[in-house]
């Protein structure tokens, strides 16, 4: 597992197949050598382009954050409901770690250094450029539904219960920022 990798994603060592989290792991070493974006200015970047040039959360802090949030939701989901609703915390964590992988190639930085749509990504947003890389990866389908599944593309289709949990996540994590414009 690459270095890089593991400091931006600690949380990779939750994951308790070494398979998987090798997959997982290796999806994002990929993407950070195809993106022009580097693990510095993941810790840099506002973490979306959708709340105006003001927002100072940076793209690992609510990444990171979404993977914390999704974790203890799956945790209690189990606690709760056990076999009645079970929820493989393997999935659930590689999906939410690769949720937003792909907006390593959606974003670029312009002249001034600041992130922007990049020409790839406006045509292809993050959910489809993510399942790509994962599946480059073997990222076994499950967890590619929850790339796929994680923002508005996923309205359209039934979603997992771990899809919703990285989409609830997700979005409960994003909405209050976006309410404030």
């Amino acid at each position: 597992m690459n270095d890089e990798v593991l400091k931006l994603w600690p949380e990779l060592e939750w994951i308790t197949d070494n398979t998987l989290r090798e997959k997982t792991a290796k999806t994002w070493e990929i993407a950070l050598e195809r993106s022009i974006l580097t693990a510095d200015d993941l810790e840099r970047i506002p973490f979306t382009l959708l709340c105006g040039p003001d927002l100072k959360v940076s793209f690992m802090a609510h990444k990171r954050c979404v993977v914390h949030v999704a974790k203890a939701s799956g945790e209690k989901m189990n606690e709760f409901f056990g076999n009645d609703l079970p929820v493989n915390m393997d999935v659930l964590l590689s999906g939410a770690i690769l949720a937003d992988v792909g907006k390593l190639l959606e974003y670029e930085l312009d002249k001034d250094g600041k992130s922007v749509q990049g020409k790839y990504g406006q045509y292809l947003r993050h959910p489809f450029s993510g399942v790509s890389l994962a599946e480059e990866c073997g990222v076994p389908p499950e967890v590619c539904h929850i790339i796929a599944a994680h923002a508005h593309e996923g309205d359209l289709v039934k979603r997992t219960t771990e899809a919703y949990i990285v989409h609830h996540a997700d979005f409960m994590t994003f909405l209050p920022f976006k309410s404030r414009l």
